[in-house]
């Protein structure tokens, strides 16, 4: 990876937008990843997520204002999700070419001022076209990410991952509520001239406080990006294991919160509000990142995947009888899907720390197609054969998650499909002092670090502090020694 940005320090964004001094990139002072910086990073992912569900709660008033039927209004969500897919295959991969510091405040701004439109038009297609376009652009969030990531120290960078997606989920419940309680008592454009309100806020909050970091991947073209981003969905066994996770465990996650509706029943403002039994669980992310932190990915991965299991068991066999359960299962599944997702992302991350942005792009497409599972057939069971076989099928998508999970070991070697390999251990510190202690062992020896139980090879478990080769460096020297 290139760290640096040629000879000339970069002092403007866009040519003619100044960078405060204190936010450029000094390679002899790199920028500190704080908990401020982190808590902002949460912060404005809450209320630019949010753009993709203010619509949901005011479907009806919607329906009402432009006179036309239920059916054709319920294209805005499916519009809306189909820009953010096409925003996520197009425009977050552009973190891995690109400063990310100028392509999330213009994500941030254009998705603000396609908001604008969507308060004032009168024209359902209109309307309609504008929410696509602000799909597209509501992906800053998958660029913050990485970013995220690669300021954050390695001791740090699953608790840094889990305040940022905290702030996702809470930007998924705090939407519906704020646009419920508005909807009801003001005008639905309210709810819109408020999203324009805050993607302004966040705008001016990542200008004064978003440091700039050197882009990578300089040698690279889009397309290349593209290309390898398809590559990576083919050849990485643990990728495409997260993916299959990822997809069921999104399934269950949207299943429940969508039937959610239908199980209570009553107004919506009530049941708008009792997402706020989520937010509980989504605050308790740092928490469980911390001990993701401390943990080999794979076995937190499966200490939330049990405890996911456990939630919906509760809600198979109490969810329809006792509210008492649902909100328990609310609060269990926003606090262990996040740590799931938080290892799933870190133990991803570690295949090709320069290609972060592609692989988490490949991630979060997978999470979308979750959701659009989720919805469908989640809603369909719930419809045809009642709540308890809706909550059955979200314990059938658990059962998946731990079967995909347990084909392949904690400590596989990166290109292994099935298997076990490397041993047990569970904590990262120990695996840490072993790569220390055989690298201590090469040095004196001059021998090669052995392979096998206690390697330190263990890219695919362990969130490494070095960069492994990328997968185009890899390409390069190929072609080079073709060459010679």
């Amino acid at each position: 990876m290139d760290e640096t940005q040629g000879s000339v320090p970069i002092t403007k964004d866009f040519g003619f937008l100044p960078i405060p001094s204190k936010l450029r990139h000094d390679p002899a002072h790199p920028a500190k990843f704080s908990i401020i910086l982190n808590v902002t990073f949460g912060f404005g992912s809450t209320f630019i997520v949010s753009n993709l569900y203010y619509c949901q709660p005011i479907l009806i008033q919607l329906s009402h204002s432009f006179g036309v039927t239920y059916t054709e209004v319920s294209n805005i969500p499916t519009l809306i999700q189909a820009g953010y897919a096409v925003g996520l295959l197009f425009l977050s991969p552009l973190g891995d070419l690109i400063r990310r510091r100028p392509l999330i405040l213009l994500l941030v701004f254009c998705a603000g001022a396609f908001t604008i439109p969507l308060a004032i038009t009168k024209s359902l297609a209109v309307f309609e076209a504008m929410s696509f376009l602000v799909g597209v652009f509501t992906v800053a969030p998958m660029v913050l990410m990485p970013l995220a990531a690669d300021l954050a120290p390695p001791e740090r960078k699953a608790s840094a991952i889990s305040v940022v997606l905290s702030g996702l989920l809470l930007g998924i419940l705090l939407a519906r509520v704020l646009a419920g309680i508005i909807a009801q008592f003001a005008s639905w454009r309210v709810v819109y001239y408020m999203a324009i309100g805050a993607q302004a806020a966040v705008f001016a909050l990542f200008y004064f406080v978003l440091p700039d970091y050197p882009a990578r991947n300089q040698d690279l073209t889009y397309f290349r990006i593209l290309y390898t981003m398809a590559k990576f969905t083919v050849t990485e066994p643990l990728l495409i294991q997260a993916c299959l996770i990822q997809i069921a465990s999104s399934a269950m996650f949207t299943s429940f919160w969508v039937t959610l509706t239908f199980l209570l029943g009553g107004p919506p403002l009530d049941i708008g509000l009792f997402g706020l039994a989520g937010m509980f669980g989504v605050a308790m992310g740092p928490i469980l990142g911390r001990i993701t932190d401390r943990l080999i990915p794979w076995y937190a991965t499966l200490v939330a995947t049990l405890f996911l299991t456990v939630a919906q068991a509760i809600q198979t066999g109490a969810g329809g009888i006792n509210v008492g359960a649902v909100i328990v299962t609310c609060f269990g599944i926003d606090s262990f899907r996040q740590m799931q997702q938080v290892s799933l992302t870190t133990a991803v991350w570690a295949i090709d720390p320069s290609a972060r942005a592609r692989l988490n792009a490949v991630l979060v497409i997978s999470i979308f197609i979750g959701q659009v599972m989720g919805t469908s057939v989640g809603t369909k069971v719930f419809v045809d054969y009642g709540w308890r076989a809706a909550a059955g099928l979200s314990m059938a998508f658990c059962g998946w998650e731990l079967a995909i999970l347990l084909l392949r070991g904690p400590h596989c070697e990166r290109h292994t499909w099935i298997g076990w390999e490397g041993g047990w251990e569970a904590r990262q510190k120990v695996i840490k002092e072993r790569q220390q202690y055989s690298v201590g062992e090469t040095d004196l020896e001059g021998g090669v670090p052995p392979v096998g139980k206690d390697s330190p090879r263990d890219t695919l478990a362990v969130a490494q502090e070095s960069e492994p080769p990328s997968e185009e460096k890899k390409v390069a020297q190929e072609e080079s020694s073709q060459t010679v």
